[in-house]
């Protein structure tokens, strides 16, 4: 059975950093991606980053080029999302997803066919 849980959601003022986690279980990231989304209420659910298995290949969302950075821990099977600069903008629900289609790299929710519960992100102005 698949499993992805995400932790390190907060509250946190405008200008700091939060460093989101997510584990995974159940599935082998040498192929396939993670990403991270997220949503806020009343839009839609958006990719933000994610990271293939294979080569460690990186895309970004415009809005958080150069502010958040993706990373994993293979032995850990973790994918981390490191936000620094985090703006009131960025508040939302952040789940990660594992895409096990092996298809190209992309933020593309739709591709993605394995998710976790999500962890809530706040930020104060």
């Amino acid at each position: 059975e698949v499993q992805l849980v995400e932790s390190g959601g907060g509250l946190v003022q405008a200008g700091g950093s939060l460093r989101l986690s997510c584990e995974f279980s159940g599935l082998t990231f040498d192929t396939g991606a993670i990403g991270w989304f997220r949503q806020s209420p009343g839009k839609d659910r958006e990719g933000v980053a994610c990271i293939s298995g294979s080569y460690g290949h990186i895309r970004y969302a415009d809005s958080v080029q150069d502010r958040f950075t993706i990373s994993r821990d293979n032995a850990k099977n973790t994918v981390y999302l490191q936000m620094n600069n985090l703006k009131p903008e960025d508040t939302a629900d952040y789940y990660c997803a594992a895409d096990m289609t092996y298809g190209p790299l992309t933020l593309l929710k739709g591709a993605y066919n394995y998710w976790g519960q999500g962890t809530r992100v706040t930020v104060s102005s």
